[in-house]
């Protein structure tokens, strides 16, 4: 494997994560699977440990510069943890289970959650872009000095952690859907309050994975070496970077990636 290559490629990652809150594993994940020939177990596993610390990173950053809605970051923790678990423990059911292949079973669900997450938020950037006067129905938004709104973010919170226990994906991109729809939160709190909350959601979800076995070091401390100076460059480049472009771009590389992923390389 080519380390130096893929430190390269991940601190370009990583400023993708500290400008836009877009999850790494969206992009690290089919990275290291379709690149670096990693089997698919080994690279969830991989990127789940090695996103953790890049979030919590980038989530300090954010902290500091009071870039972050702590209420939602506590609020939806509370059902991410909890949901990623079950997502691991149901990895640990199919690596049991003669019948099926885990690295078979783990690229066709990378691929639906990465392309569910990626044609859902650019069919969204494209209405908000050519569309912005669009009257569509909003759904309701969230108001966690409720409780009725406290327990639809631990619900929502989750179901999206259960997706990254089994996929690694949507730490970040799914959130960040949830928190604009839901939580109506503004541009500057956006990006800081999705990283606080993976990093939550990544910590605990890291120690499954280390359960499984998969976890491969000399993938894990490459990507680090890249994506953490990436994510604080990234964090620091936050407000003055043009957003829609970027997210644009990214959403329709994830589409075509996610489609190949979703089909078998």
């Amino acid at each position: 494997m080519n380390y130096l290559l893929l430190s390269s490629l991940s601190f370009v990652v990583g400023i993708v994560v500290g400008l836009t809150g877009i999850g790494g594993a969206s992009l690290i994940t089919p990275m290291l699977i379709f690149v670096f020939q990693v089997p698919p177990s080994v690279a969830v596993s991989s990127d789940v440990v090695a996103a953790t610390l890049m979030k919590i990173v980038g989530g300090i950053k954010h902290w500091k510069q009071k870039t972050l809605d702590m209420p939602a970051v506590i609020w939806l923790a509370m059902g991410s943890v909890p949901g990623s678990l079950v997502g691991v423990g149901i990895l640990h059911h199919i690596r049991q289970s003669s019948a099926l292949n885990l690295d078979n079973v783990l690229l066709q669900l990378i691929g639906a959650a990465i392309l569910l997450i990626a044609s859902v938020s650019l069919v969204q950037l494209l209405l908000l872009t050519f569309a912005p006067n669009l009257d569509l129905p909003s759904l309701p938004a969230v108001n966690l000095k409720t409780w009725a709104g406290r327990a639809t973010s631990v619900a929502i919170g989750a179901v999206l952690g259960c997706v990254v226990g089994l996929t690694s994906v949507s730490s970040g991109s799914m959130f960040v859907l949830v928190l604009i729809a839901l939580f109506r939160l503004d541009a500057r709190s956006l990006v800081g309050t999705d990283l606080a909350q993976a990093a939550i959601l990544l910590s605990v979800t890291s120690l499954g994975h280390f359960t499984l076995g998969t976890v491969d070091w000399h993938v894990v401390i490459p990507i680090w070496i890249g994506s953490i100076p990436g994510v604080m460059v990234g964090a620091k480049l936050c407000h003055i970077a043009p957003q829609r472009l970027l997210r644009f771009g990214i959403y329709m590389l994830l589409v075509m990636v996610s489609w190949k992923l979703a089909h078998g390389i």
